[in-house]
């Protein structure tokens, strides 16, 4: 699976290589390769597969835009205005290797190539584009996507339950309801599973930042309390987050519907939830 992932990837960036300024293509790149687990592609195309999969090629195209929007987050994220990190996934972040102008036009790009990798698959299906591309829309906005959760850091007063479901969990929901739109099925029951899982992460997000090193986490760590951010850590305590992430990967366990490939799904979800935990605290969540 994720050797298709990563040719549908090198294959979005394709025509940026054609035409775009060399070293905005060099800050693409870098922004997206080497990746991470590719979770978000990977879990769209297994809900799809678990819908009928028909057309394969527009759950990949749906779950490859995720990863760019995704992506272009952490390009944003990194930046002085925001985190001011130097480091992402062990390397120097966007910023730091190719300045502060390119960085905002690369995570700009990154946005936009989401949209025009599933536009350019819409032909596979062309009455289900619609709601794949309102999919996409929503996971980004100002309302409930990527951007929301961005502008919460700069209000006075944080709602962490909608600041958490727009920074993490949009995505998420958005590759558990959009692997089902891209087969033809009906996404509302795979809404809880994105939003389960997406709430996992941020906890588990949360207590990387608290308790592993910059080294092992790839990037920096104790922003959440150098920047005054919420934080399941300073909200409940190791303990009692650690907990709190093993209560949501239980959920979203259980919220996999009904369908023929109920325990492949079941055990991605347990997958992806093993390495969600620090490796300085798995002890204690064994």
């Amino acid at each position: 699976m994720k050797t298709r992932i990563e040719a549908s990837l090198q294959a979005a960036l394709e025509g940026v290589d054609r035409d775009a300024p060399p070293r905005l293509r060099a800050a693409l790149h870098h922004a997206v390769f080497p990746g991470g687990a590719r979770v978000r592609p990977r879990l769209a195309l297994a809900v799809s597969g678990a819908c009928g999969g028909h057309p394969p090629g527009l759950a990949l195209a749906t779950g490859c835009a995720l990863e760019l929007l995704h992506c272009a987050s952490l390009v944003h994220d990194d930046l002085p205005c925001f985190d001011d990190a130097d480091l992402r996934r062990g390397r120097p972040s966007v910023h730091k290797a190719f300045g502060e102008p390119l960085a905002v036009l690369a995570g700009d790009a990154l946005i936009l190539l989401a949209f025009e990798t599933v536009a350019r698959s819409g032909h596979l299906a062309p009455e289900r584009l619609p709601a794949l591309m309102t999919l996409l829309a929503e996971a980004a906005g100002p309302a409930r996507g990527l951007v929301a959760g961005q502008a919460w850091e700069s209000e006075p007063e944080v709602d962490v339950a909608r600041y958490h479901r727009a920074k993490t969990g949009a995505l998420f929901v958005a590759a558990t309801r959009g692997g089902a739109l891209a087969a033809g099925a009906d996404p509302q029951p795979w809404t809880h599973v994105g939003m389960r899982l997406g709430e996992a992460y941020q906890v588990a997000d949360d207590l990387c930042d608290a308790h592993a090193t910059a080294e092992s986490a790839g990037k920096p760590t104790q922003c959440d309390v150098r920047n005054d951010r919420p934080s399941a850590v300073t909200r409940l305590g190791t303990a009692g987050a650690l907990a709190r992430l093993q209560d949501l990967v239980a959920e979203a366990v259980e919220a996999v519907p009904a369908c023929e490939g109920q325990d492949a799904l079941r055990d991605l979800v347990v997958k992806i939830a093993e390495r969600l935990v620090p490796a300085s605290l798995q002890h204690a969540a064994a």
